[in-house]
């Protein structure tokens, strides 16, 4: 797994953009009692549904493959010249 220079920042990024996008596809938004984990998870398994990224293989399915796979689908969806690219 190549990790980015940002990826803290890149997956803040990803998050953000998850939920706006799952809000817009009509789900209710996260309530405060929502781990990250389960967030990052959710995100993940919209996407895959969506076909907007490739499903992880069933025994990598973990948290920090998820994580790699939201800050992937997020770096592509930045222009190239994009701060956290950099």
């Amino acid at each position: 797994m190549k990790h980015q220079k940002h990826e803290a920042q890149l997956l803040k990024l990803a998050m953000e953009i998850g939920v706006g996008y799952a809000k817009k596809r009509g789900f209710a938004d996260f309530g405060k009692g929502i781990s990250p984990k389960d967030k990052v998870e959710c995100i993940y398994r919209l996407l895959v549904t969506d076909k907007l990224i490739q499903p992880l293989a069933k025994d990598k399915e973990d948290g920090p493959n998820m994580k790699h796979k939201l800050i992937l689908w997020i770096s592509r969806q930045l222009p190239e010249d994009h701060e956290l690219l950099n």
